[in-house]
């Protein structure tokens, strides 16, 4: 099955305290552009991603996002032993002073203490880096392959746009060597007819050079090979749909073997029905090159 060079595909994960959220995009190139926007505190993450991305795909200019967010409250609450000694001194230093004063004081209470600012503080979250990035490229699998279905999907409706259009390629074909056929009688009797009137005036020509220039005529009206070549552009381009992969290019350069033997056609043509003929073949060549910019 061919592929298409377009696609697109999104997902998240996470992984306490961080969260992602992944974005794939491709469009049309000569050849395989990544562009990727990870985040570079996370060491390896780029060259992996690069390497799965350069595995699964051949040509297009990618585009791969990733935005993390981290939970910063997701830490786990701690006593800070230093601000609480000094909680506990200030607070013995006012009982002190207030048994000397005769002031008596309620007890305090442990929760009284803890409210105390400083006294309880969020640990702060140590990152497993490696872990976080092995989390990170087994996400992005899951990803690449739905970016990777989305473009398997749209080559399908290619391959059925493609096919339709070489049948019809095929049948204007076939109807130009009809025309070619019946048109052959008439042009022969043309040039029969123009050979008697050189004949009848060709003292003093060189017969040699005049038979040279009789053949030429007769080749530049023939448009055999141009027919016979365009059954096999035909072929050709059915088996590369037919085995599938990375055929863009080779598609690619099919198309300006179509068209230009769909120019010498018309050029050759010298009859109304074969020009028309001739002009359809280039416009359906024309709409087929462009849905071959397309194909991986």
């Amino acid at each position: 099955m061919i592929r298409s060079m377009t696609g697109f595909a999104s997902g998240s994960g996470a992984l306490t305290p961080h969260s992602w959220a992944w974005e794939i995009r491709a469009v049309n190139g000569k050849g395989l552009d990544l562009r990727l926007r990870v985040p570079d505190w996370i060491d390896g993450l780029e060259i992996a991603l690069r390497k799965q991305l350069s595995d699964a795909l051949v040509r297009g200019n990618v585009t791969c996002n990733l935005r993390m967010t981290r939970d910063e409250g997701s830490g786990t609450l701690g006593v800070n032993a230093v601000q609480l000694d000094a909680v506990l001194d200030a607070l013995h230093e006012i009982e002190a002073r207030a048994m000397d004063a005769g002031v008596s004081l309620a007890p305090s209470k442990a929760t009284d203490i803890v409210t105390m600012r400083g006294v309880l503080e969020q640990a702060p979250q140590v990152d497993d880096v490696p872990a976080l990035s092995a989390a990170l490229q087994e996400d992005f699998a899951t990803i690449l392959a739905d970016f990777n279905s989305m473009r398997v999907n749209e080559g399908a409706a290619l391959d059925q746009v493609l096919r339709s259009q070489l049948t019809e390629i095929e049948e204007l074909t076939g109807r130009a060597k009809l025309v070619a056929a019946q048109r052959k009688d008439e042009m022969a009797r043309i040039l029969k007819r123009n050979l008697a009137r050189v004949l009848d005036n060709s003292d003093g020509v060189d017969e040699n050079r005049l038979a040279q220039e009789l053949a030429i005529i007769a080749v530049k009206s023939d448009v055999t090979e141009e027919i016979d070549r365009l059954h096999a552009h035909i072929n050709a381009a059915r088996e590369l749909l037919h085995h599938g992969g990375p055929v863009g290019r080779k598609l690619d350069f099919l198309m300006q073997e179509f068209n230009r033997e769909a120019n010498t056609l018309c050029s050759k043509a010298q009859d109304t029905d074969l020009t028309q003929i001739g002009l359809a073949l280039k416009a359906i060549i024309d709409q087929m090159r462009e849905q071959v910019q397309n194909v991986e």
